[in-house]
C-alpha cells in the first residue's frame, strides 16, 4: 500500500489523478487531517502540539503501508523526521521539487500562500543545497492575499492571484518554487509569463513515491 497523508482535501484528488496516470496498478490509501494545517496556519508555525499530532497521524498512516508520503509542505519536516520509526519508509512530497530547484540555479524564489509553509520549504531547499554542495540564494514571497480565495473554493482566483504576484516579484530569480501543493495549478501560466522554470511538488513527489514503493516491494 502506498499511503498519503494530506492536510488539504484538494490534494487527495490531485494525487489520485496522478497515481491513475503514472501507476494505476499500485494500491493507494489517503489519510486526510486538515486540522493539522489549520492549527499551524493559526499559530503561524508548527507548534509542539501540531508536531505531536503529525507524529501520531504518521504512525497511524504507516500501518500496513509500504511507503508513507506527507503531501503538506508545512508539516513536511516533522513528517520526514519520523522516517526510521516505522517499517515503512517516509517521504515528504516536496523533497524531489527541492532537489530539482537546486539543480536549476542559484537564485531560488520560494512562493507560499501561508506563512507557516515558508520556513519548512526554505529550510528544505537550504538542506538539499548543502547536501549537494551547491550554494543558493533563497528569496521568499508570501502571497497571503491568495489564501482566502483557496479557502472559499475560488480556485481560479487563487491561481490568478499567485501568477500576478509572481510576475511582480520575479526579480533575478533562476527558478521559482511553489511551496504548497495546492499552488500547482498556477505553474503553467506562471512559467509562460515569467519565462523561467516554475516547479511544483505533486508530480515530482508522486513520481518519487512510486519509485520508493517499487524499491520497497523488491
Amino acid at each position: 500500500m502506498l499511503t498519503f497523508l494530506h492536510t488539504a482535501e484538494s490534494n487527495v484528488a490531485a494525487v489520485t489523478k496522478l497515481m491513475s496516470e503514472l501507476a494505476p496498478e499500485i494500491p493507494i490509501r489517503h489519510h486526510l487531517h486538515p486540522e493539522l494545517l489549520a492549527e499551524a496556519v493559526k499559530a503561524g508555525t508548527v507548534t509542539d502540539a501540531v508536531a505531536a499530532g503529525v507524529r501520531q497521524r504518521m504512525s497511524d498512516a504507516a500501518k500496513d503501508a509500504s511507503v508513507v508520503v506527507c503531501t503538506c509542505s508545512t508539516i513536511g519536516a516533522v513528517a520526514e523526521a519520523t522516517n526510521g520509526s516505522f517499517p515503512a519508509p517516509v517521504q515528504r512530497i516536496d523533497r524531489a521539487m527541492a532537489e530539482l530547484a537546486v539543480s536549476k540555479g542559484r537564485r531560488i524564489l520560494v512562493a507560499a500562500c501561508v506563512a507557516s509553509t515558508v520556513g519548512p520549504t526554505s529550510d528544505l531547499i537550504a538542506k538539499v543545497a548543502k547536501e549537494a554542495g551547491r550554494p543558493v540564494d533563497i528569496r521568499v514571497v508570501l502571497i497571503a492575499e491568495a489564501w482566502p480565495k483557496f479557502l472559499a473554493g475560488d480556485v481560479k482566483g487563487y491561481e490568478a492571484t499567485i501568477v500576478e504576484r509572481l510576475v511582480r516579484e520575479r526579480g533575478d530569480a533562476d527558478v521559482v518554487v511553489l511551496a504548497q501543493a495546492s499552488m500547482a495549478g498556477a505553474a503553467t501560466d506562471a512559467e509562460r509569463r515569467l519565462g523561467l522554470p516554475v516547479l511544483t511538488s505533486p508530480r515530482l513527489g508522486v513520481t518519487a513515491a512510486i519509485a520508493a514503493w517499487r524499491r520497497a516491494r523488491g
